[in-house]
Order: C-alpha cells, then structure tokens, then sequence
C-alpha cells in the first residue's frame, strides 16, 4: 500500500494536489485530523478494495486545534510504517497574501489570532508547521509554480512506479525569476555560451534542437557538463544511501529558456539511462 500525507502552508497547493492525485487514481481524503491517521490507515491496508492500496490525505491545521500534537503524531505515525510519505507544501509569504486577497477567502487561523489578519496567520502557521517539514520525504515550493506546472511536478512524481526510493527531479529557471526554494542544489550555467545574443535564437528555447546543438557545441560547455555529472554520479548514491526520497537539482541561467533547459535535459537523459526514475520542469521555459 502507498500512503502519502499532504501537508504544508495554507494557499500553496495543498488541495490542487490532492485533486492531481485523485485524478491518477489514489484514494483521498481532504481535511484530516491526525488522530485519524492510523485508523484510515488500518481500514484502508485491510481492505479487498483495490482503489483502497493507493491513499493521500490532506493533514493540516484546519482540522487540528492542537498543532505540537499534529505535529508528533505525524512523525510518530511515519516512523511506524515505511510506506508512508509525507509530501509538504510551501510558498513564500507575499505570494501567499495575494493568493488569499485573490479567492478573498480567510486563512484557516486568521481568527484564532489578536489582530486576525492574513500576514500574521502565514508568519504563525509557518512557524508551527516547521517540524513537519523538516520530516518530510518530498518539498515542493509554488511560489513560482502555475497551476499547470504544479499539476505536472505532482504527476511526474507519483504517476510512475513509486517502488523506487529516490527520484531526481531537474528544473531548469531564471535567475531573474529567483532561486527555487526547494531545490536541493543549484548549478549556476550562466558562464555558458548563450543563445540569447544570436538573433535566430533569441525567441527560441533550449526545447528547440537548434539550441540546444549552439549550446552543446562548444568544448566548454562540454567540459561543464562532463564534471557537473562526475559530481553527481559521486553525490547521488550517497544521497540514497542517506534514504532521501527527492533530490531535486535547480539548474539556473539567467532567464530559463535556453541553457538551462538545455542542460537541464542533458543530466535527465545522463540519469535515465543509468536507471534512475527521473523528473524534469522547465519553471521558466514559457515566461
């Protein structure tokens, strides 16, 4: 049986996911209380029902008054069964605001502090939440993310056979557009031949061959990528041995179009072939 726990921040994705998943064929359940957990967990692993082998719930604040308690019964109710995930949703604070001013909807613990506002219920709740995150298996930031990308980041993840223990997840993105606060490393290709200067190039991707041949071409991007995947041919086993379930590699240029989609999809093909189950997101491909 696969279990996994959605958690993490009011307004950064949490029900968006819990739908992709749903769509793929898992069975959901939203707004959970974590005292629950083991019970849904006992009835669904006894049952006959096949749909019932495949489980993500939502755990959250909205559904615990006592969040410290929230907390370690989630921590104890993963140590206790190795097929549990935890899958924790993050976004920056101002991002998190507007989306709320947006929907014009209240934020789950608004009223529960003095001054009620939005601002302050984020502060609170990241603050709180904090332990959980540290704990979980998967992060992922939608500060960035559009609905379709985050739908896409979800399904790439859990679509696939989830038996393997690790998977590599490549986005490529723009400096200019900041830093993805997930990824777990960042290499910096911004000392790469860019396309950018190359008329013909310019409005076109690294998605597109003619770049990416412009950007391969040259023996120092070739010397680049061969060290880069010497490190991570080194660094990734130890990873897995550490039992990280994600690894994610930010790999930035300055506008996310051309070489770090290129080589974004270089070190994808580099890993497939190797075995491992692989992901790739161009976050800024399209702006």
């Amino acid at each position: 049986m696969e279990f996994v726990i959605i958690t993490g921040m009011s307004g950064a994705g949490k029900t968006s996911a819990l739908h992709v998943l749903e769509d793929i064929g898992y069975y959901c359940v939203d707004n959970l209380p974590s005292s629950l957990l083991s019970t849904l967990y006992t009835l669904c692993s006894k049952s006959e029902d096949d749909m019932m082998k495949r489980v993500a719930v939502v755990v959250d604040v909205r559904g615990n008054d006592n969040y410290k308690k929230m907390n370690a019964e989630i921590e104890e109710f993963k140590s206790r069964n190795s097929n549990v995930k935890v899958l924790f949703f993050d976004a920056k604070t101002d991002v998190i605001i507007i989306r709320y001013k947006e929907t014009r909807r209240k934020h789950p613990l608004a009223e529960r502090l003095k001054d009620g506002s939005v601002s302050e219920a984020v502060e609170f709740e990241k603050a709180l939440l904090e332990p959980v995150k540290r704990l979980a298996d998967y992060n992922i930031d939608t500060t960035y993310m559009s609905n379709k990308q985050l739908r896409e980041r979800v399904m790439s993840m859990f679509m696939d056979d989830t038996s393997q223990s690790l998977t590599l997840t490549f986005m490529s993105f723009g400096f200019k557009f900041g830093i993805p606060l997930e990824a777990d490393l960042i290499i910096d290709v911004r000392c790469l031949p860019n396309p950018y200067y190359i008329p013909e190039l310019k409005h076109l991707t690294g998605l597109d061959q003619v770049v990416r041949d412009y950007v391969l071409h040259s023996s120092e991007t070739q010397e680049f990528l061969k060290r880069t995947l010497n490190l991570l041919d080194f660094s990734v086993p130890l990873y897995l041995k550490e039992g990280k379930s994600e690894l994610v590699v930010g790999i930035g240029c300055t506008g996310g179009k051309h070489r770090s989609v290129t080589i974004a999809r270089g070190l994808k093909e580099h890993f497939d072939m190797k075995g491992y189950k692989c992901v790739i997101q161009h976050r800024d491909v399209h702006k």
